[in-house]
C-alpha cells in the first residue's frame, strides 16, 4: 500500500508540479536563437527514451533526409503511434501530425512532463529547415 501511494504521489508531482522548464524560462525568453533554446531545454530535460510511449510528450533533434523537405529540427510532439519504421506525433510547432523515422533522430527523445508542455508550447524554439 505504501509503494502504491508513493507511486501515486510521484505521478501527481509530474503532472502538477516539478516543472523543470520554469527554472529556465527567463533564459529562454531572452534569446531568439532556436539552437540556443534547444540546448537550454535538453540540458534540463534529463529523462530520455529511445522509443516513445503513445500519449506522452517529447522533444528531440531531428534531421530529415528527404530532399527538399521543410522540417522542424526541434519538434515538440505528443506521440500518437509507434511503428517499425518510426513513430507519428502531433507536432505543436506545425499544429499538424508528422512522421518521424528512427534513423533521422539525432540521439534520444527528451521526455516532457505534462506540467511542462504549456511552457514549451509558448516558446518559439521550432527550427524550420529545408533538407538538401
Amino acid at each position: 500500500m505504501e509503494d502504491e501511494l508513493e507511486g501515486y504521489f510521484e505521478q501527481y508531482e509530474q503532472q502538477v508540479g516539478d516543472n523543470r522548464i520554469a527554472s529556465i524560462m527567463d533564459d529562454l525568453k531572452s534569446t531568439s536563437d532556436p539552437e540556443d533554446m534547444m540546448l537550454l531545454i535538453i540540458d534540463v530535460l534529463k529523462d530520455t527514451e529511445v522509443i516513445p510511449d503513445v500519449g506522452q510528450y517529447y522533444t528531440f533533434i531531428y534531421n530529415a533526409k528527404t530532399p527538399e523537405l521543410t522540417y522542424d529540427q526541434h519538434p515538440l510532439i505528443a506521440c500518437v503511434d509507434v511503428q517499425r519504421w518510426g513513430f507519428r506525433g502531433l507536432n505543436y510547432h506545425w499544429g499538424d501530425f508528422k512522421n518521424y523515422t528512427w534513423e533521422e533522430i539525432a540521439g534520444v527523445l527528451h521526455v516532457v512532463r505534462p506540467s511542462e508542455i504549456n511552457d514549451l508550447r509558448n516558446i518559439s524554439y521550432g527550427y524550420f529547415k529545408t533538407s538538401l
